[in-house]
C-alpha cells in the first residue's frame, strides 16, 4: 500500500487536525499503533512539524471525512507523485537526527544484546565501529549517552525493530520478548472472543468473521 511520503510527519498532522482514532492514523501512515500514541503524546524526542497531506495532493479532505464519520473506515491515499527510495547503502538521517544515534545504539545493545551489529547498523544507520565503541564503552562521548527508545527518537520504526528482535531471537534459539504496553487492550479482546466463541457453542449466534458470516456446511443450499 501507498505511504505518504512523509509518515511520520503526516501523521502528527493528523493527529493535531482532525479526529481520526490513532489505528487509522497508523495504518495509513505505515506506523504501529505506539508511534502515533508517541506523537501524541509528545513523548517523541522533538515535536515534530505536521506536513498536511491535502495540500500535498496525498489524501483527499473527503476521505478523512468520511474515517472521521465512520472508525472502522480505512483512508484511501491518493496517487502522488513517485517516491524515491533507497536500494542500497546506510540508512540516511536527517542531521538533527544524527547526534541522537548514539542513544538509540545504546538503548538496544541495553535491552536486545541478542542483535547484532550488523542488524543495528541497518536499522540506525550507523557504523558498526561506533556500535563497538558504545558497547566496550569507549566511545569518546559515552558520559553524554543516555539510552533512549530508537522508535520514539524517530530513528527506526516500531515494526522493523520488532522484526529485528524476533529474528535475532529466533537466531539465538530464545524467545522473543513480548510487548505488553498493550497487554490491557489484548487481555480484552481475548475474553471477548471467548465470549463470542461460548455463545456460537451454545447457539445463541452465528459464527461470523469481519468479512460476514461463515457458512453452516450442514445446512442445505437453496
Amino acid at each position: 500500500m501507498a505511504q505518504p511520503l512523509m509518515p511520520h510527519a503526516t501523521a502528527s498532522w493528523l493527529v493535531d487536525n482532525t479526529s481520526l482514532s490513532f489505528q487509522q492514523i497508523a495504518e495509513f501512515c505505515g506506523l504501529h499503533v505506539l508511534e502515533v500514541q508517541a506523537i501524541a503524546d509528545d513523548t517523541a524526542a522533538t515535536k515534530l512539524t505536521g506536513r498536511d497531506p491535502v495540500r500535498a495532493h496525498e489524501l483527499a479532505q473527503e476521505e478523512i471525512d468520511k474515517a472521521q464519520a465512520n472508525p472502522d473506515y480505512r483512508m484511501v491515499m491518493s496517487k502522488g507523485p513517485e517516491q524515491v527510495r533507497r536500494t542500497k547503502g546506510p540508512r540516511y538521517t536527517p542531521v538533527s537526527k544524527r547526534a541522537e544515534k548514539p542513544d538509540g545504539i545504546a538503548w538496544i545493545i541495553r535491552n536486545h544484546p541478542e542483535v547484532s551489529d550488523g542488524t543495528i547498523s541497518k536499522l540506525i544507520g550507523t557504523t558498526k565501529t561506533t556500535i563497538a565503541a558504545i558497547r566496550d564503552r569507549s566511545h569518546w562521548n559515552i558520559s553524554n549517552i543516555t539510552p533512549k527508545d530508537p522508535v520514539t527518537l524517530g530513528l527506526t520504526t516500531q515494526r522493523e525493530l520488532d522484526a529485528a528482535v524476533a529474528k535475532a531471537a529466533k537466531a539465538a534459539g530464545t524467545e522473543a520478548p513480548v510487548d505488553s504496553r498493550l497487554e490491557g487492550d489484548r487481555a480484552a479482546l481475548i475474553e471477548e472472543l471467548r465470549a463470542q466463541r461460548d455463545r456460537i457453542n451454545a447457539g445463541e449466534v452465528e459464527p461470523t468473521s469481519p468479512f460476514g458470516a461463515f457458512p453452516d456446511p450442514f445446512r442445505p443450499r437453496n
